[in-house]
């Protein structure tokens, strides 16, 4: 799937930034034996699922079709590509 753009939206990398930062709290506090910390963490990373879908619904992600039309380009493009078999003669 290197031709589709799946995931390559200012919601998804907001969202994923935002996680990312949540789990390395979370671990620097779990590290650091201070639970309210690791919670505080956690709460971060569902904030980052909140975020990307909130600027989802705001625009900023991919349409929901536009991944249908990349998932059947590259079915069409594999279909065209695909050698016959060794020793396969019509």
């Amino acid at each position: 799937m290197a031709g589709s753009s799946h995931g390559h939206t200012p919601a998804a990398w907001t969202g994923v930034t935002i996680a990312f930062i949540g789990f390395c709290v979370s671990g620097a506090y779990m590290v650091m034996a201070q639970p309210l910390g690791f919670w505080a963490g956690m709460v971060i990373v569902v904030l980052g699922g909140v975020v990307g879908l909130v600027m989802r619904s705001m625009g900023l992600g991919m349409p929901k079709d536009a991944h249908a039309v990349y998932e059947t380009a590259t079915v069409r493009a594999q279909a065209t590509a695909t050698p016959e078999p060794a020793g396969a003669k019509s």
